[in-house]
């Protein structure tokens, strides 16, 4: 158990019963009554964020949570994953790869975080390189850089990308936010 001053960012914490990330927190000392410690949690299993305030003589209990680099093997109504030092494999259900699954491309790692032995979250690298599939064709003269247009990587995902870029060209994708950002 642990003390609110005792907080750090990204720390996992148990509270009323859920695992909570803590993204921000300040303590605060008004000039009149007692100190307390404001927080900004991340729910893990919801992904919602949360303002609680805490007073400085309240327990938590820390969760120690445990990252594996994993290699992500195939999808056949669940998602199958490898530990790469092991060779462990783990099946996760689409709700639980959500918000990458257009970006999973066979052979390709992936961080897995764990708390006894159930994932809490996946993480792709920040940059990913991938190929274009399919792309609307641009015309002649039409390639200034800010003209964008729509491309199919060979994940499924549909992207932005400028105008010369076409089909079977390899592009550099930025993972968090699912943008272009140039060719390989």
């Amino acid at each position: 158990m642990i003390l609110p001053n005792q907080f750090k960012i990204s720390m996992v914490i148990k509270y009323e019963g859920v695992l909570y990330s803590i993204v921000h927190f300040q303590h605060i000392k008004p000039g009149k009554g007692g100190a307390f410690v404001r927080t900004k949690l991340k729910n893990l299993d919801s992904g919602a964020i949360i303002d609680k305030t805490l007073r400085p003589e309240e327990k938590v209990k820390q969760v120690f949570i445990e990252q594996k680099k994993m290699q992500y093997l195939y999808y056949d109504g669940k998602y199958h994953f490898m530990d790469e030092e092991n060779f462990e494999e783990v099946e996760l259900p689409a709700e639980k790869v959500e918000g990458i699954k257009d970006l999973l491309l066979e052979n390709n790692s992936a961080i897995l975080t764990f708390h006894d032995k159930e994932v809490l979250d996946i993480q792709l690298p920040n940059f990913i390189e991938l190929e274009i599939t399919e792309a609307e064709p641009s015309a002649k003269g039409d390639t200034a850089q800010r003209n964008y247009k729509k491309a199919k990587l060979e994940t499924g995902a549909t992207i932005q990308v400028p105008m010369f870029i076409g089909k079977g060209e390899r592009v550099r994708i930025d993972t968090r936010n699912k943008k272009y950002l140039s060719r390989v």
